[in-house]
């Protein structure tokens, strides 16, 4: 048997009618950026998260890079990060002048720990970035206490958690503003880059639309030192039609994964948490942890299933980050994950068979 670690041809498959009807509705229009499908899109996804506002733009990294030019964070500024997740969280704050500092996270959650912020607070700090990692939203309510005791803003990186809860809440709700990827790859993905900033300031989702917009407020008048960051109408009109199914497919994610937490019985091998009343975990990955991870990838690929390292160097080791002069053993818990991390395929339209043979595969590593 072989198995990818992910495939989109159940999902388009699905609904390819849909794809063809936005593709058609979009070419017929002749209007091609910000229009009538962005807006509704923004109201449509703004509506989804509990929101009022969303903001169209290019991808995840602009979402994050343009709330914190928005926020006035800038050269001289500290920023709270994981130092456990993708490097696109911490170059957004290194694009805008401003200096990640790196936050340990929970080894049971892989997020960033609450208990571990307030030791690097310090009079530059502007803003806490908690990244809701492989679709499980971060412990927020002591988030945001620290970041209320501190007068701190809280910015949500949700690039991995569309549709994802925290007591009731979806991923997104908490902070000033959250920032959305579509890539391909996520739960909601376009057919190409996009991304999105969510927020309840009106103020605010004004000053990102700008921003993105050259820094033009309305046509030949730019009142910022913008950039060029927009969805286009092509990948909203796709994103339209897909959120509509976007819970559907969750709950197959979630249904996929709690067959492998309790299928998989491998002393070797250290499965993530479970979803629970707190957090509606929507598995944009299945990360489980092994200190064989080499021979346990190795292994797997022999018996035909595909998986992949999220991530093989954590961001204070990665070449790009070399200024900051961290060696290793400066950050153990990210450093550790990264050793140990392997993404078993988790996708919709995975079929019974081969999620049982990916549990029989791993329970006979030895």
């Amino acid at each position: 048997m072989n198995i990818p670690f992910s495939t989109f041809q159940p999902m388009h498959e699905e609904i390819k009618e849909e794809l063809e009807e936005a593709f058609h509705e979009v070419l017929e229009s002749s209007w091609y950026i910000r229009g009538g499908q962005c807006r509704k899109f923004e109201e449509e996804f703004a509506a989804y998260c509990g929101m009022d506002y969303a903001v169209g733009v290019g991808n995840g990294l602009d979402a994050i890079s343009l709330i914190l030019q928005a926020l006035g964070i800038g050269p001289g500024d500290e920023v709270i990060v994981p130092s456990n997740t993708y490097i696109a969280t911490a170059l957004a704050v290194t694009l805008v002048g401003a200096a990640p500092v790196f936050v340990e996270p929970e080894l049971a959650s892989y997020n960033i720990d609450p208990a571990r912020i307030e030791e690097k607070i310090s009079a530059r700090t502007k803003a806490i970035l908690p990244v809701h990692l492989y679709g499980r939203v971060a412990d927020m309510d002591p988030v945001m206490e620290i970041a209320e005791k501190h007068g701190l803003y809280v910015v949500e990186d949700a690039a991995q958690a569309h549709g994802a809860t925290y007591r009731g809440k979806k991923a997104g709700s908490f902070g000033i503003a959250s920032a959305f990827s579509f890539y391909p790859g996520k739960n909601l993905g376009a057919l190409g880059d996009a991304g999105a900033v969510v927020t309840n300031q009106e103020w605010l989702k004004e000053k990102v639309k700008a921003l993105g917009n050259y820094g033009s407020d309305y046509k030949y008048h730019n009142i910022y030192l913008g950039s060029n960051s927009r969805l286009d109408e092509l990948q909203a009109a796709f994103l339209r039609k897909k959120l509509k199914h976007l819970d559907r497919w969750n709950k197959a994610r979630q249904e996929i994964a709690t067959r492998y937490l309790k299928g998989i019985r491998n002393s070797e091998v250290i499965l993530p948490q479970s979803s629970d009343k707190v957090y509606g975990h929507v598995y944009h990955v299945f990360l489980v942890r092994c200190r064989r991870r080499g021979e346990l990838e190795g292994y797997l690929k022999q018996h035909g299933v595909s998986t992949l390292i999220h991530y093989p160097i954590p961001i204070h080791l990665q070449k790009a980050y070399h200024m900051l002069q961290m060696c290793r053993g400066s950050l153990p818990l990210a450093e550790e994950i990264s050793d140990t991390a392997l993404s078993l395929p988790l996708y919709y339209g995975m079929k019974q068979e081969e999620v049982d043979y990916i549990i029989k595969m791993v329970n006979e590593f030895h």
